[in-house]
């Protein structure tokens, strides 16, 4: 990462402002005397809020919105090598930057950092810290990929040295940052887009792992395979997970009638008392277990940990309860993944339903590719499940992929297994044939939540 002087820093433009990312760390910047403007594809609540703040924004992005006083861009890898604003700064010698290299930048200002990462677990990890962070009284900055109901968004700015981000393994985006902390929830095949299989993602992940300072901790799941080969740093490991053969772990798990789990915590082969989630299901447990081992090395008193953690309900679109229409329970879901799928519908089997119905939204073609047959033995879980069609995303249609082959695959193997090509077809077959219990569940990293919102007025 090159070397920026932002002290001649004065204006910084976004290109994709509307990012939960990027608007994020906009809105950092925006609090530390920087002039911010940005540009979108289209309006959105993000934009409104960014307005708010005084930030200029364009909607559409032209050449015509890059001005002689910028002094730096920011830009995602969502940004095509042909958008307007993107040539309009090359061609004016304007200094560009990624914007995981300007989260690098701002890392490096907080003694205290924080990175979350793995494959999946990230935003409710990073939010499970936070609350405890704010607990603590910590008065920490925060940006993570989620909507979180104590902070109001997905950004707070502090005035602290604390600092907390989710690190996101895709196009080596977190190999910018170089934290204290450095959380590695797990590692499996996922964006194979980018990388070429697991032993390449696992390359990455040692090359984040070796980026954590000296004098800082890698926290990391105990599961993992070869932890050795990760983490080759000089940097304090401690791992955690549901055995005791970690530094810290839970014993005595149980889960009451609606999948929230009470455990307690053993660390170093000290028991530090019992903890009880707000959030369901056993994939939360290791994700609390993450955030235990953090804080505690920070020197939080446990009391505060097990306290904020109970508070915990949750950010938005992470096995969050949308509503009921009549006696059918509505959830949504972020799950991606096998594994997330995986995690989330076994904790939909915790509690009492009489059908899980899955409405699932596949994202991308080459995830969907790559993982078809992990798809089919996830979905599997499920009692019912209604395809929507693959959310793109960055990606085109040049590999024959089609959630209907999904569908087809499933019908094979006796599961009851549904594909529409519209939310409308959805939303009707699912009024038409859901019955009282029923749970359904929308999942996926697209829009596939508007279903359940639309079936409840939202």
């Amino acid at each position: 990462m090159n070397k920026i002087d932002f002290t001649i820093i004065k204006h910084i433009h976004f290109i994709g402002i509307g990012g939960i990312s990027m608007s994020g760390l906009a809105e950092i910047l925006n609090g530390s005397n920087y002039v911010i403007s940005g540009s979108d594809i289209s309006n959105s609540d993000t934009i409104q809020h960014l307005k708010s703040l005084g930030i200029k924004i364009f909607i559409g992005q032209h050449k015509e919105n890059i001005t002689p006083d910028i002094d730096l861009v920011v830009y995602t890898a969502a940004i095509h090598p042909d958008n307007e604003e993107f040539l309009a700064c090359k061609e004016a010698g304007i200094l560009m930057i990624t914007r995981a290299d300007l989260l690098g930048y701002i890392m490096d200002n907080y003694n205290n950092s924080i990175a979350v990462s793995g494959t999946h677990g990230k935003t409710t990890t990073t939010s499970m810290i936070s609350q405890i962070l704010l607990a603590a009284s910590l008065d920490p900055t925060i940006s993570v990929g989620g909507i979180l109901d104590s902070i109001g968004g997905n950004i707070r700015v502090g005035n602290s040295d604390v600092f907390i981000t989710e690190a996101c393994e895709y196009t080596n985006s977190f190999l910018s940052l170089y934290p204290k902390y450095n959380i590695i929830l797990n590692i499996e095949e996922d964006h194979l887009d980018f990388f070429k299989d697991i032993n390449d993602i696992r390359n990455s992940f040692s090359q984040f792992a070796s980026n954590t300072k000296n004098y800082g901790t890698i926290i990391i799941n105990g599961a993992i395979l070869n932890i050795d080969e990760i983490t080759k740093t000089d940097a304090k490991i401690i791992t955690y997970g549901l055995n005791e053969n970690n530094d810290l772990y839970a014993e005595n798990i149980t889960y009451n009638s609606d999948g929230i789990a009470t455990f307690n915590v053993v660390f170093k082969g000290n028991s530090l008392g019992g903890i009880t989630l707000g959030v369901p299901g056993k994939h939360n447990v290791e994700n609390s277990l993450a955030a235990c081992a953090v804080c505690l090395d920070m020197n939080i008193d446990f009391d505060i940990i097990k306290n904020a953690l109970l508070a915990f309900g949750g950010t938005k679109r992470r096995f969050e309860f949308k509503g009921k229409l009549n006696d059918i329970t509505i959830i949504d879901d972020y799950a991606h993944h096998p594994t997330e799928i995986k995690a989330t519908l076994n904790t939909a089997k915790t509690i009492k339903a009489n059908r899980i119905i899955c409405v699932f939204q596949p994202h991308t073609y080459t995830r969907t590719k790559a993982l078809f047959d992990d798809f089919i033995d996830a979905l599997s879980l499920a009692d019912v499940v209604v395809f929507a069609e693959i959310y793109a995303a960055r990606e085109v249609d040049n590999l024959g992929m089609s959630s209907s082959l999904l569908c087809d695959k499933l019908k094979a193997l006796g599961k009851e297994s549904y594909y529409f090509s519209t939310f409308d077809e959805i939303e009707n077959f699912l009024l038409k044939n859901c019955i009282n219990n029923d749970l359904v569940i929308t999942m996926g990293a697209g829009n596939v939540n508007l279903v359940g919102e639309h079936l409840l007025g939202q």
